[in-house]
């Protein structure tokens, strides 16, 4: 109470939401000033801070402990002196330097002001047409809106992907998704430049693939850079990625001056490295725990950040915590993954929809290294779940132990989350040896032991020849199978193979493997 609280924002809106600035546009959020989360006159009035709004700090001086403040309102400069200082600068969106970047309808969308921009674009547009460029969270909650009011949205990404966080065939129901609800997808090629008219508007854009075509409104979304200049010029230290280096308690190599947000490194947890991960939840948590800790010079250690995030793409819905099984393998981190494909209620209840949930683990001691899950209904809860596991370090046999709730209306007795645990533990106690579901099967005897009807409607890809017998005849026909060949079996979605499995290996069949998510997710993985 008896502080001093100085806040500077060079900006208008002190405190605004982000996340929700898609919805506004597309409607979904129809009053904007819903999106002030916190007002200037509020922070003054109940917390009695002195808010400075539109005044940009332009220099630190650390070894008086000043900053020189920029007053955009009339133009003047002043010194304020500090004891303590914490930078929240943020990130800014990532503009490629192209030809016709510049045009007047060729956005960004970091802030309301963009919101704006945007939405007096899309009402003036000469067709209805936009283009998104960058097929992250933000670029596809941006083509799902902008879709829903009417426009024809085309998306491009660099990546052969859409959410390329996620691995391919974890991301091929956003695929399929955005086709349906029409979206034209340029994948695995990028922005060459944008074309312009003679009022220097954007009217088409042109690819590095050579192909063009015509558009009334350009958003990019393809990534966000931290705003360090302020910290780098006052001499402190960034990481390579350039976020700003902090401690646990989000202290820079100046212990007077904090940083938090989108502008410096987090611990990421499957790997206790440092990293830029730029997200909301994060960036709230770190700035109360820098608030606490510059007030009272104490505070408990920040936690280490996992990169939970989810995103909703038409009646779709896609989220992650750690490590994907695409990512373990760049950073050189040992790691196998199950897939499994499960409801996210009982099954014999009304509206039961199917989770794809893929969870990816410590091959020596079980520990989680992360999660995706992609569906309709359900999706939060359980990458939530798994990742307040992973904050506790647990394994994959822990997660199969959880006491989790149980109605028909909410969940199974055997939840996703246990299912993918199940299988996880299989593998690690050598009852069940997945492959993953893009595996190279050449030489290998493939064995489907789903029905007729299922092969015939969804046939099992990228294996020639496959023996199919039904998993009820498997006992009366091994011997239509080569005992000593190693064996891959497959079914709709590996459980049925995995009962095939157990039964080959006691009856002397000595390698034998299960293909992980079944002919459901090798389909996704070889589409994509």
């Amino acid at each position: 109470e008896e502080a001093e609280i100085i806040l500077f924002e060079k900006d208008e809106h002190v405190s605004f939401a982000n996340c929700g600035l898609p919805y506004y546009l597309g409607g979904e959020i129809t009053d904007r000033s819903k999106l002030v989360v916190a007002s200037a006159d509020l922070l003054r009035t109940r917390f009695r801070l002195d808010v400075r709004t539109r005044q940009e700090v332009t220099r630190i001086d650390r070894a008086n402990r000043t900053v020189t403040v920029q007053n955009h309102l009339d133009g003047s400069t002043y010194e304020q002196r500090y004891s303590k200082l914490i930078l929240a600068p943020g990130a800014s969106a990532i503009v490629p330097p192209l030809k016709g970047v510049g045009a007047p309808n060729v956005l960004t969308l970091r802030n309301l002001n963009d919101a704006d921009r945007i939405a007096a674009a899309v009402r003036s547009a000469r067709t209805p047409q936009a283009t998104v460029v960058g097929a992250g969270f933000i670029g596809l909650e941006l083509v799902e809106q902008l879709t829903r009011r009417g426009l024809a949205v085309s998306l491009v990404e660099l990546q052969p992907q859409v959410l390329p966080l996620l691995d391919r065939e974890m991301a091929h129901p956003l695929r399929q998704a955005l086709q349906q609800h029409g979206v034209q997808l340029y994948l695995g090629t990028s922005l060459k430049r944008i074309l312009t008219n003679r009022d220097g508007l954007a009217v088409a854009v042109e690819l590095d693939d050579g192909r063009q075509f015509d558009t009334s409104l350009v958003i990019l979304g393809v990534g966000v850079r931290p705003n360090n200049a302020l910290a780098t010029a006052a001499g402190i230290e960034t990481g390579p990625d350039g976020g700003i280096i902090t401690n646990r308690y989000m202290q820079t190599s100046d212990p007077l001056i904090y940083a938090v947000g989108d502008a410096v490194q987090y611990t990421f947890g499957p790997t206790e490295l440092p990293m830029r991960i730029p997200l909301a939840g994060p960036a709230n948590r770190a700035g109360r725990l820098a608030g606490e800790h510059a007030a009272t010079d104490g505070a408990h250690a920040a936690a280490d950040v996992l990169g939970t995030a989810i995103v909703r793409v038409f009646d779709w819905s896609a989220a992650q915590t750690g490590l994907s099984a695409a990512r373990a393998r760049q950073s050189g981190v040992p790691a196998r993954s199950v897939t499994v494909v499960a409801n996210n209620h009982a099954g014999y209840y009304p509206g039961a929809t199917p989770i794809t949930l893929k969870l990816v683990f410590d091959p020596k001691y079980g520990r989680i290294l992360g999660a995706q899950a992609v569906g309709k209904d359900g999706v939060d809860k359980r990458i939530d779940v798994i990742a307040t596991a992973m904050a506790f370090n647990a394994t994959v046999w822990d997660l199969a132990g959880l006491d989790l709730n149980y109605a028909p209306p909410f969940g199974a007795a055997k939840d996703p989350v246990h299912m993918a645990a199940f299988a996880a533990c299989n593998q690690m106690d050598g009852i069940t040896d997945f492959l993953d579901a893009d595996a190279d099967l050449s030489g290998m005897q493939v064995l489907d032991v789903r029905t007729p009807p299922e092969i015939e409607q969804l046939p099992f890809p990228g294996a020639d020849p496959v023996i199919r017998i039904p998993l009820d005849e498997l006992r009366d026909r091994l011997d239509e199978l080569d005992l000593k060949r190693e064996t891959a079996v497959t079914c709709q979605t590996s459980l049925r193979a995995h009962i095939a499995s157990c039964l080959l290996r006691q009856a002397g069949f000595e390698r034998v493997h299960v293909v992980s998510g079944g002919a459901v997710v090798r389909s996704r993985a070889l589409a994509e």
